[in-house]
């Protein structure tokens, strides 16, 4: 094949990718499919981390209290986007489900009872956020200088959270049905407008830390905005009537049943990453601030490996769906390769190049220390992350939430908290005992995963 012709060839294929056509993904080359997904899947996560980091270069520039202000409040945020990611996966394994069964209406309906959802439980911890932002910092052990500094920002972020669960449940509607290129515009679309806003709002409004609240919080409005769009046009597979939106018992019982424990799921590994925070809060601003700029440039980097294992659960939901267990699994094996390749090319890049991202988002030398302490460390343990995610994803994908719940909340309550209490605190190894428990933990969630996910017991899960 001729230069030219490859070329062509890639640009259709690429083109194809980020086409919101229907496809099937339940025959074929599982390659294809596997890439047709995660092309858009991937881009998408890598706009979901540049949202982040966007905000954390913007806010840095503002100072040690600005950034703690992020990192203690992100550890609050985790929660609801375990709510957020929980109710996405739910809804992901349901519409991939019934998409590969050929039940569009079923789909559709699942999805508006998911979006109701969804909107209830962002106005209850909405509420939370309005009415009580500096006992949450308080809470996460920020300094009285630090709360009084930043409340309105959490104050914000909290109270709008109902813009972050919307974006991702809708994103996991878009991706059950195998329409990840939706999903991959709304998210571009938000991050577009954050770019756009972060620095307005921040500095040229004069709005400082507050500024960035509302600059997030108006960029993924307007993606929602765009997906909402999307769903009621009627144009794809998906297309939701307002009779949809009004209550349906039988479904609403479904989606809870995998939805609790997907949550659970989620908030177990939050709530541990909340932990780790407030362990680095005892060494003090400027350790919460280099570990808050470490977790950024980590998430931008796997987010990209999530995108590519978010293709497990769409191909495991829709193959199961068209009673094809063998080929759910053959799927599973084929991006747990590619996954882990991505996240070793990573690994190396972080253990050499670790100084200099951290460096170009701080000026701050200890703060700088520690985010390059805990980016090597971290970093030595992403190919087992990498796995893990897909192993997560298949679970997920097969409705099968209670498994990875159980795993997390044995691994990372009872074994990583401990872990790094014991050797930040007790053995007086600082901030550099959280970075080791996080990495043998995370090697150990996904040994177990992959154990389990051998079995089997997975593909006999109905929802």
């Amino acid at each position: 094949m001729s230069y030219s012709n490859k070329l062509h060839t890639i640009l259709s294929f690429l083109k194809e990718s980020f086409s919101s056509e229907h496809k099937d993904f339940t025959t074929g080359s599982l390659r294809k499919a596997i890439f047709l997904l995660a092309i858009p899947m991937m881009i998408e996560m890598v706009a979901e981390s540049v949202f982040a980091l966007v905000d954390i270069f913007f806010v840095s520039q503002l100072g040690p209290k600005a950034i703690a202000t992020v990192g203690l409040t992100e550890g609050v945020m985790a929660i609801i986007y375990s709510i957020a990611f929980g109710l996405g996966m739910a809804i992901t394994a349901m519409v991939a489900r019934r998409v590969g069964e050929k039940n569009y209406d079923a789909a559709s309906k699942a999805g508006a009872q998911s979006i109701m959802l969804a909107i209830t439980l962002s106005i209850v911890i909405g509420a939370c956020g309005f009415f009580f932002p500096k006992n949450i910092l308080l809470l996460m052990g920020a300094s009285k200088e630090t709360t009084a500094y930043g409340f309105i920002f959490t104050k914000i972020l909290i109270s709008g959270n109902v813009v972050i669960m919307l974006i991702h449940l809708m994103n996991g509607i878009f991706r059950g049905a195998g329409d990840a290129a939706i999903a991959m515009k709304s998210l571009l679309l938000a991050n577009i407008c954050n770019i756009i806003f972060c620095p307005l709002f921040i500095k040229v409004f004069g709005l400082g830390i507050q500024g960035a609240a509302i600059a997030t919080t108006t960029g993924r409005a307007i993606g929602v905005c765009f997906q909402l769009y999307q769903l009621l046009k009627g144009k794809g597979i998906i297309k939701m009537y307002l009779k949809y939106f009004l209550p349906d018992v039988a479904i609403l019982k479904a989606l809870l049943s995998v939805a609790v424990t997907a949550t659970l799921q989620f908030i177990v590994a939050s709530a541990s990453w909340i932990a780790m925070a407030r362990i680095m809060a005892g060494f003090g601003d400027k350790a919460v601030s280099g570990y808050t700029i470490a977790i950024r440039l980590l998430v931008f980097f796997i987010m990209p490996a999530f995108g590519l294992s978010n293709a497990a659960a769409t191909l495991v939901g829709q193959n199961l769906g068209a009673k094809q267990p063998d080929r759910a699994e053959q799927s599973v094996w084929k991006v747990t390769k590619y996954n882990a390749v991505f996240m070793a090319a990573v690994s190396v890049f972080f253990l050499l190049f670790a100084e200099f991202f951290v460096a170009f988002i701080t000026d701050d030398v200890e703060a700088i220390a520690i985010g390059v302490k805990a980016l090597r460390i971290i970093s030595l343990g992403y190919i087992f992350f990498g796995v893990g995610m897909v192993m997560m994803n298949a679970f997920n994908g097969a409705g099968d939430s209670k498994t990875p719940t159980w795993i997390h909340l044995f691994w990372f309550w009872v074994f990583q908290i401990p872990l790094a209490y014991l050797a930040a605190v007790v053995l007086n190894w600082g901030p550099k005992g959280v970075f080791i428990a996080i990495v043998v933990t995370e090697t150990l969630v996904t040994i177990t995963s992959l154990i389990l996910f051998k079995r089997g017991k997975w593909k006999l899960v109905k929802i």
